[in-house]
């Protein structure tokens, strides 16, 4: 049997299809059963290929999204308004109530810090994808060979009964022998 009768052979017994009908993942799955090597991490996980701004975003991120930015913003803008409101009496405050120059620095943050982290994450769904993906192969591949080890079972299991079946009838066999002597000896 050629591979390729091999490889269409054990597609069209575990999914029921023709190799030429699977998709790229199914034929993936089929490609490694029949080469009988494990499941490896998908390569494009493995390789670090952001560039700098990519990992700017990452850690964009990964501050703005983290309690301690929260409380050290919380913090700085207490400290802004109550700078601004301690020094008005002096006329030194350098935002006074209602504050505008802040409303600018906020809007300007936001404006900036969205679009980053929406970067981040759409890096992020595409990296989920391809988990999501060999989450897929390694579970379908480890169906299949369930059914795979389930049919052996089953030939095993049938095997044996033949076996048990053959010697049982010997045994039978050797029992009516016996009987039919005990019987000419005593007739």
């Amino acid at each position: 049997m050629t591979p390729d009768q091999r490889l269409d052979q054990l597609s069209r017994d575990l999914l029921a299809t023709p190799y030429a009908e699977l998709t790229a993942v199914q034929r993936s799955v089929i490609d490694l059963i029949a080469a009988e090597a494990p499941t490896g991490l998908n390569k494009a996980l493995l390789v670090d290929d952001r560039s700098f701004w990519d990992r700017l975003a990452d850690r964009v991120a990964a501050i703005g999204g983290s309690w301690a930015f929260i409380g050290g913003f919380c913090a700085c803008l207490a400290l802004w308004i109550a700078l601004n409101v301690g020094l008005k009496p002096f006329h030194l405050s350098f935002d006074p109530y209602p504050f505008i120059f802040l409303n600018l620095i906020l809007s300007t943050v936001a404006a900036i810090q969205a679009p980053v982290i929406m970067m981040s994450q759409n890096r992020q769904a595409t990296k989920d994808r391809l988990n999501a993906e060999h989450d897929y192969v390694v579970n379908l591949r480890a169906e299949l060979e369930i059914m795979r080890l389930h049919d052996k079972l089953d030939a095993l299991r049938e095997t044996e009964m033949v076996e048990i079946l053959r010697c049982n009838t010997e045994t039978l066999e050797i029992l009516k022998a016996q009987v039919a002597k005990m019987t000419e000896g005593r007739g």
